[in-house]
């Protein structure tokens, strides 16, 4: 099999560039932030019993022959690290007054003003890493399981 172009939304499996592939008559499964694709037609009826589709058919397609379209399309989209680290390095990401309200309640302690700027560094390492994990899924948003765990 050659250079994957997509994975099944059912099994997972890759369906190389220039395969054909099957999508749903339904337009609600071709919308773009669904957009399903299933490398069989077993596949396929794989999604009809949570859909509950009234009347559908599996509609034969083509995988784009070349990756590069889809690569230019996500490197213009997507900013690279150092450009978002240049851009919000100094934003605060952390409510001030709930997080001195936390510490005051659980510990009687006070919350030095430098903290708010070193927890902000920590929640946009893990927000990068969660981007990545979204990212290596192929899904266009971040969930609860791609923030990485202690």
């Amino acid at each position: 099999m050659g250079e994957a172009w997509r994975r099944c939304s059912a099994c997972k499996e890759p369906i190389a560039l220039g395969a054909p592939y099957y999508t749903c008559s339904v337009s609600t499964c071709n919308r773009k932030r669904t957009a399903l694709a299933f490398c069989s037609v077993s596949c396929w009826e794989v999604h009809l019993p949570t859909e509950r589709h009234r009347e559908a058919w599996a509609i034969e397609q083509q995988a784009p022959m070349r990756a590069e379209p889809i690569r230019e399309a996500v490197a213009r989209s997507a900013r690279t690290a150092s450009e978002i680290g240049r851009a919000d390095r100094g934003e605060i990401l952390i409510v001030a007054s709930k997080l001195k309200a936390y510490i005051r309640t659980r510990s009687d302690y006070n919350t030095s003003d430098g903290v708010l700027s070193a927890l902000s560094d920590a929640v946009r390492r893990i927000c990068d890493e969660a981007i990545a994990n979204a990212r290596r899924a192929e899904r266009g948003t971040v969930m609860e399981r791609d923030v990485p765990r202690d």
